[in-house]
């Protein structure tokens, strides 16, 4: 070889839109490229760009393999380089061409360091070793990243790489990823939903301010909660003769049993009854006065989900509460959310009554702006402020384990800020 490395430019066109997408699938997919060609892979760093788009480099210990995609154009540029003669680049272009699913690509080759142009200055030769090395695959960092955007900003959490858990559902996206900040992570549709580390902040709040003012609650309904975590935290009520879960998607509890067995330990117990349904229609279909409390565990206001915050949804809701009743729901946030989160309180007061619809917050770190809103609403006698009895709520959060809520957060939680205050107060 005349040369001390070899450099390839490629564009690959007609690709695949989900591989280009996906930081995850791409660091895969390069650092494939390499090993395929006998490199020694140091270290990889992928990242998704918004709205689309994802750059990583995946450094060899023989240079480097770099990509970047333009997914809305089913397009990548990359850069092979390789110094000695040992790593053949073309075996990573014809590894990248199959993975990227291209139609056509067009490469360009460069030999770097002509060794007749450049003077000899090492006098001790023996340092410098060039007989071929057996290659040894070592154990390398990868610095991938899961990125959920939002109005312009967004929440980066750096993952192991690989997916535990990549497939779409009849009804959504479902992506489990192993991070190191809040280890495992349930993602739908691109937005967090749970974390292991932090699920027990969103779990308790959406349930216990609701529970601690209803002690006579002996049959509560979740809208949502395929996770388990809603359930789970209901069940430490003895009360309790049933707990109905009323979730879309099949797939979203059996991921749970499997990555998530803390929430999905609620799906267990002989309380605990199952429908696979879409939670509008199973609204609809509701007898009067057939639940004493309601969990709306929704996601985002997105797709089928919409319906999730309609008034007509609530108005069913309304219909089944026991007179004595009480419903609670996540309203987004007040911060990157405030359509929503206004909507959902405007839809309250005028269902139930502005006297008898509150909201309040909890802090969930991995949720938008970490400031997280929760509506509740009450047919009458279920006031979470005067109705509260701080003392039982102080030893049922001692003696169950709870991790967040306390006598002290329920009460602090209903003081809003000036802000969020002002956004709701006059609606």
């Amino acid at each position: 070889m005349n040369s001390l490395g070899r450099h390839i430019l490629v564009e690959y066109y007609g690709c695949s839109q989900r591989i280009l997408t996906d930081a995850s699938i791409l660091e895969e997919v390069v650092v494939k490229a390499a090993k395929d060609a006998g490199a020694t892979v140091l270290n990889s760093t992928f990242h998704h760009f918004s709205p689309v788009g994802t750059s990583g480099v995946v450094v060899i210990q023989e240079s480097h393999l770099a990509i970047h995609t333009w997914p809305e154009f089913q397009y990548a540029a990359v850069d092979l380089f390789t110094c000695g003669d040992q790593i053949n680049p073309w075996i990573s272009y014809e590894s990248l061409k199959n993975s990227l699913e291209s139609t056509y690509a067009s490469p360009l080759e460069l030999l770097r360091g002509q060794i007749g142009m450049l003077p000899k200055t090492a006098t001790d030769e023996e340092h410098y070793e060039y007989e071929d090395e057996p290659v040894t695959q070592v154990d390398y960092n990868r610095n991938v990243w899961f990125t959920e955007w939002e109005n312009d900003s967004g929440l980066s959490l750096k993952h192991r790489g690989s997916k535990l858990v990549d497939k779409h559902s009849e009804f959504q996206k479902l992506e489990v990823f192993d991070t190191y900040k809040y280890g495992k992570m349930l993602a739908l549709d691109g937005v967090i939903t749970t974390t292991e580390k932090d699920e027990y902040v969103y779990h308790e709040m959406l349930t216990h301010p609701a529970m601690q003012v209803a002690p006579d609650a002996t049959r509560a309904l979740v809208i949502g909660g395929g996770d388990g975590g809603i359930a789970r935290e209901l069940l430490r009520y003895s009360q309790l003769r049933e707990v109905v879960i009323a979730e879309i998607d099949r797939e979203v509890i059996d991921v749970a049993k499997e990555h998530f067995p803390q929430l999905a330990s609620s799906f267990n117990d002989e309380r605990t009854s199952l429908e696979i349904i879409n939670g509008i229609e199973y609204a609809q279909g509701l007898e009067d006065n057939s639940f004493d409390v309601i969990i709306v565990d929704s996601p985002d206001p997105v797709g089928q989900a919409k319906g999730l915050f309609s008034r007509e949804f609530y108005r069913d809701l309304h219909r089944a509460l026991t007179p004595t009743g009480v419903l609670v729901t996540q309203s987004e946030s007040p911060r990157f959310n405030e359509e929503t989160f206004c909507a959902v309180a405007k839809c309250h007061r005028e269902i139930f009554g502005k006297d008898n619809a509150w909201t309040y917050l909890a802090f969930v770190p991995t949720y938008t702006s970490g400031m997280w809103s929760f509506s509740m609403a009450a047919k009458s006698g279920h006031n979470p402020l005067e109705d509260f009895d701080d003392a039982k709520a102080k030893e049922f959060s001692k003696t169950t384990g709870l991790r967040y809520y306390n006598e002290e957060i329920h009460r602090a939680a209903f003081v809003l800020p000036t802000y969020v205050r002002e956004m709701i107060e006059d609606i």
